[in-house]
């Protein structure tokens, strides 16, 4: 399992850059427009993305930002966020890079930021698995963005990543 998780670590920075890049081709305006996303805009669900990561990073080990709400607005340019992003990114891969099968197996409690008061307590594998998926479905949202836009369909399949950056994985 750990050598899973390594490998979504490096599959998720992978897929963070091919959005990045294609977010990078966009106006502002088109970045910015609502397209009817659960977080609106390019910039909203690539926001949340990242929000998302340092809620879930916080938990997992006491330390960076806990964010107040998931919708916040982490930074207002894609420069800027883009490059927090790419930060998030090796964090994750630094931090996975840390856990063995008796971190993964211990219980983890956190309270959720739409549940004051609620505390949760799982074993850490669920919630690092939910992580990695949590990533995966907001990307895919700024695929359908992107795409109803008319711009190219990213190849953002986790098997793509398999056969071309991520060829160690094999």
């Amino acid at each position: 399992m750990l050598r899973h998780y390594r490998m979504l670590a490096d599959y998720n920075r992978w897929a963070n850059a091919l959005l990045y890049d294609a977010a990078a081709q966009l106006s502002d305006a088109e970045y910015r427009h609502n397209r009817g996303a659960f977080f609106g805009s390019l910039h909203g669900t690539l926001n949340h993305i990242l929000v998302g990561d340092r809620a879930w990073m916080h938990r997992f080990t006491g330390t960076g930002e806990m964010p107040a709400a998931l919708d916040l607005t982490l930074h207002d340019t894609l420069g800027d966020l883009r490059a927090v992003r790419e930060v998030e990114d090796w964090r994750i891969i630094d931090w996975i890079d840390t856990l063995d099968s008796d971190a993964l197996a211990a219980d983890i409690s956190y309270t959720p930021i739409i549940q004051p008061g609620t505390t949760i307590t799982h074993p850490l594998g669920p919630a690092v698995a939910h992580f990695f998926n949590h990533q995966t479905h907001h990307r895919g949202q700024c695929h359908v963005i992107l795409t109803g836009m008319g711009k190219p369909s990213l190849g953002l399949d986790l098997i793509y990543f398999l056969r071309t950056d991520g060829k160690r994985w094999m």
